[in-house]
């Protein structure tokens, strides 16, 4: 019997409502930065910016924007506790590399001359 964690997503009406505001200020920042178009380029840009900054902060008041930056900790913490290879290994390791697909690229142009000998020379005869 397995047992799989249950997974709620609780989405009351406020959260989506605030969803659903940061939306209508993002369009809304947008529309507003086209239709401003007889006006000066940095008061665009400033409306424009202003509408995004206010929809990103409405976004991150809701539960799902919480969740975005519970998650952004997270993976913080989680990339503090990976260890890293010194300067040494990580040069010895893209060396090994380098050689693997140096004899690799060698052996793949050697089989395909032989088989292009086998097959249009001796099988075909045909002679270039």
């Amino acid at each position: 019997m397995s047992t799989q964690p249950q997974i709620q997503t609780v989405s009351t009406a406020a959260d989506k409502a605030k969803l659903a505001a940061a939306a209508v200020l993002l369009l809304g920042s947008l529309v507003a930065f086209y239709l401003l178009g007889q006006k000066d380029m940095w008061l665009r840009v400033v409306v424009l910016l202003v509408g995004v900054a206010a929809a990103i902060g409405v976004y991150f008041s809701s539960e799902s924007g919480r969740q975005l930056i519970a998650y952004g900790r997270e993976s913080v913490r989680e990339v503090k506790k990976v260890v890293w290879p010194t300067r040494k290994e990580a040069t010895q390791m893209t060396g090994y590399v380098f050689a693997f697909v140096v004899v690799m690229a060698l052996f793949l142009w050697a089989t395909d001359k032989t088989l292009e000998w086998l097959l249009y020379d001796l099988i075909l005869g045909w002679k270039r």
